[in-house]
């Protein structure tokens, strides 16, 4: 068995996410000429397309609002080593020395590589269990991204709970998000061991309202206040390549 099959996906495991943020650097991005800025939008468009047409992989490209980034890409793939791969080459797409990585995250789908919810006390049903292993992500116009780490403070450690309180406070906190569902769709994906934080959470929603409601609603529940602490947000806009293309002014 070679290397990048022994640690692809197998049918029954979950999936590899790449959170990738980049600057472009426009100082650079001036220096080439007209021809070669249009051989450079192609050769990213052509990549992203390429990307999109491998088998079980998913990729989301965002305008990044704020400058904490300009462009900002979601990749979901079996193999490890694909996602590797796509990972260096998009830094690459618009050529050496235009984008700059600002920050990223990696981690992995699955059953238990996920905030509490109710379903870690309950049987969840084949096609629940698929969604979370092998989801499709949905195109909505605002996503937003942020890391969360469970606390460890004294008198203040999930694990230090019963058995008892731990199911009253997931349960609790599952419905929330089963009833913020229609307007917010949440994806958690588990970086234990993988990155700095302990899960990667990305909301996608239509209005940014929505959004920021939803947020608010899930920081200030009980499970949230006591346990969670909450990484740096980054929000995105999705729009059609030759749109993030002059919003981004390249």
């Amino acid at each position: 068995m070679s290397d990048s099959a022994s640690i692809s996906a197998a049918p029954e495991r979950g999936w590899h996410v790449l959170h990738l943020f980049y600057r472009i650097e426009h100082g650079q991005w001036s220096l080439l000429t007209t021809e070669e800025q249009i051989a450079a939008k192609t050769q990213l468009t052509e990549l992203i397309q390429e990307i999109r047409a491998t088998e079980d992989t998913q990729l989301l490209v965002f305008s990044v609002v704020t400058p904490k980034a300009d462009i900002a890409f979601m990749l979901l793939t079996p193999d490890l080593h694909v996602a590797n791969g796509y990972e260096k080459r998009l830094s690459l797409g618009l050529g050496p020395e235009v984008l700059t990585p600002v920050y990223s995250f990696l981690s992995l789908t699955g059953e238990n590589e996920s905030l509490p919810t109710a379903e870690e006390y309950v049987v969840t049903s084949e096609r629940r269990r698929q969604d979370k292993l092998h989801p499709t992500l949905p195109n909505w116009e605002v996503v937003c991204f942020y890391p969360v780490t469970l606390r460890r403070h004294l008198m203040q450690t999930w694990h230090d709970l019963s058995l008892e309180e731990r199911e009253q406070q997931i349960k609790r906190h599952g419905k929330m998000q089963d009833e913020q569902h229609k307007d917010v769709f949440q994806f958690v994906t588990g970086s234990s061991g993988l990155d700095d934080a302990e899960w990667g959470v990305t909301l996608f929603a239509h209005d940014l309202f929505n959004l920021k409601d939803a947020v608010q609603e899930m920081r200030a529940d009980f499970l949230s206040v006591k346990f969670m602490e909450f990484g740096d947000f980054y929000i995105g806009l999705s729009l059609p390549l030759d749109e993030l293309f002059r919003r981004v002014q390249i």
